[in-house]
């Protein structure tokens, strides 16, 4: 429910701010007062298009927000804002910000979001019916939920559309299927002769890094022999002077010393262990060189291993690493691949079983369907007589779509098509030529179909082309939609203003520069004049006056009768 309303710097609007509450609420006023614009405010809000030219004369923006009770709201807004990230809690702030630079934002609980979101968030929130807007009766996605609704057919449209889901993902998967058992044959043999390959390298996990450090090392081994044997001279075997030679030398000296004196001793420990730590030094040096001279023969085995490694990794398009995983995943599609017949063939039976279960689901909400348009063209067709549409009807086509493939709604083709006078043939709801005899027709819809409002329902002057009974009776009906929700009702007519639950009346001041629109409450009294201006015109008499305060009587006693 909408309860709170601030508008700044919109069309002629230069502030307000309005506190709704549940019911109907009409606004009245004098033609071009303005009170249009506050349904093109919720329109803004509802995410419909804005530009600059709605901002205020000399203001830099315009502003609208909406604070919304989310207390009665429907359980599916509360999960959809889940799903989008949108702190919830008992209010919803919806605010939309038009520069004069035509830029456009909007926010919901101060998070910005994309005017798409906004626009899904404004269609479970608000309803809009007038001249110009008839979302809930144009589309055929909204004529087929509201006979859903009508009907209490939501949990059965809601399994169709989860078979309708299990059959697309199987026609998916058997589709891929299809597509790789296609030229099977030459990919299973192409498959088979590369993992061959790969299996017959029976390469190791880091065998390359190995053969690649050994590669090094053999092909420069005469740097390498050489390199050794000039340590092992000056280490070891040279006869002119080596570290072993001159380390004993220097043993000698300081055993003999430390005879002398002990404080000697621990470097006489360092130097015998420098004198072992030279003689391991030239053993191993000894040991390599007789390596290198042993393996000459190995050159050649590692350079045809590594070649045989770099040529199968160049037709495989991977470096020679990743060879072993590209075995792995050849491994894999050919396994696959084998199996893919098999697979393909149990694939398509569970295809077939689950379109089974969807057609059948699909037919039986058919069926019911066609039952509840039945009853709802009836029910509707019987208050279009009440509303200025005497001789109409209202016809419910449900016909079973020609399309092969299934859709998530269902088989159903749901279209309203309507007569609105008689001997004229029905059509198809969005072709009628006249706003007004929609709106009422839209009307009608809405308290068949309401048993419980949950949106906020805004009607933009439904009293078009209609007066005297008919403009009562489309104000009780009116009423009765306000006493099961909130409804915003934009209105020309006494007869429909006096139904109101609550009146605001719509002011447009100027002071010859300047103009705004302003907003007033109106008291039992107040209520009074405004009906009697309504009726009698610029001059109120005491006899209009009268009138209109037996218009508020008799709405007041017919609400205590049905309570």
């Amino acid at each position: 429910m909408l309860i709170r309303l601030q508008i700044r710097d919109f069309a002629i609007i230069e502030a307000l701010e309005l506190t709704l509450r549940p019911g109907l609420t009409v606004l009245t006023g004098e033609t071009g007062a303005g009170k249009s614009i506050l349904v093109d405010a919720l329109q803004l809000l509802a995410g419909g298009r804005g530009g600059p030219e709605m901002i205020r004369h000399g203001a830099e923006r315009a502003e609208v927000a909406a604070t919304f009770d989310l207390a009665k709201a429907p359980a599916g807004l509360t999960r959809w804002l889940e799903e989008q990230s949108i702190d919830g809690g008992d209010e919803l702030i919806v605010r939309r910000v038009l520069g004069s630079d035509g830029r456009s934002r909007a926010y919901l609980n101060g998070q910005s979001v994309p005017v798409q979101l906004l626009r899904e968030t404004g269609s479970i929130l608000i309803d809009i019916h007038g001249q110009h807007e008839f979302q809930s009766l144009t589309r055929a996605a909204a004529q087929r939920e509201l006979l859903d609704v009508y009907g209490r057919l939501e949990p059965l449209a809601g399994q169709v559309g989860i078979a309708h889901r299990v059959w697309r993902e199987m026609l998916e998967r058997t589709l891929e299927l299809e597509s790789r058992a296609r030229d099977r044959e030459a990919k299973l043999e192409l498959l088979r002769y590369q993992v061959s390959e790969l299996q017959a390298l029976s390469l190791e996990d880091g065998e390359v890094a190995r053969l690649t450090e050994e590669r090094a090392r053999l092909v420069n081994r005469g740097r390498l022999a050489e390199a050794a044997q000039m340590a092992l001279a000056a280490l070891y075997q040279s006869e002119d002077c080596n570290a072993h030679a001159s380390i004993s030398r220097a043993l000698q000296s300081l055993r003999a010393g430390s005879a002398i004196d002990p404080k000697l001793a621990p470097v006489v420990a360092l130097a015998e262990e420098a004198a072992v730590q030279v003689r391991e030094g030239a053993r191993e040096l000894e040991r390599y060189g007789e390596g290198l001279e042993l393996d000459t023969q190995r050159q050649h085995e590692v350079e045809r291993r590594l070649a045989a490694i770099e040529e199968l990794a160049r037709k495989n398009r991977v470096t020679p690493p990743e060879l072993p995983s590209r075995a792995a995943q050849l491994a894999t599609e050919l396994e696959g691949l084998e199996r893919a017949e098999v697979d393909l063939a149990v694939l398509r039976k569970e295809l077939a079983a689950a379109l089974g279960r969807y057609r059948e689901q699909a037919q039986t909400l058919s069926t019911k369907r066609a039952a509840a348009a039945a009853s709802l063209a009836k029910e509707i067709t019987a208050r279009m007589q009440t509303l200025g549409m005497s001789g109409g009807r209202l016809e419910v086509g449900v016909a079973q779509s020609r399309t092969a493939e299934p859709a998530q709604h269902g088989i159903d083709d749901i279209e309203l098509r309507v007569s609105t006078n008689p001997g004229q043939p029905p059509r198809a709801l969005a072709k009628i030529a006249s706003g007004g005899e929609l709106s009422r027709l839209s009307l009608a819809v809405q308290v068949a179909t309401s048993a419980q409002a949950t949106r906020c329902m805004v009607f933009d002057e439904v009293d078009s082309g209609i007066g005297g009974a008919v403009a009562e009776i489309v104000g009780r009906e009116l009423r009765a939609l306000g006493e099961r929700g909130q409804v915003l009702c934009v209105t020309h007519l006494p007869q429909v203003a006096s139904q109101g639950h609550h009146h605001l009346r719509v002011t447009k001041l100027t002071d010859g520069k300047h103009t705004r629109t302003s907003l007033t409450a109106l008291s039992d009294r107040d209520r009074v004049e405004e009906l009697a201006r309504m009726l009698g015109g610029v001059d109120v008499t005491a006899k209009a006056r009268e009138h209109a305060r037996e218009m508020l009587q008799a709405a007041g006693r017919r609400l205590g009768a049905r309570r």
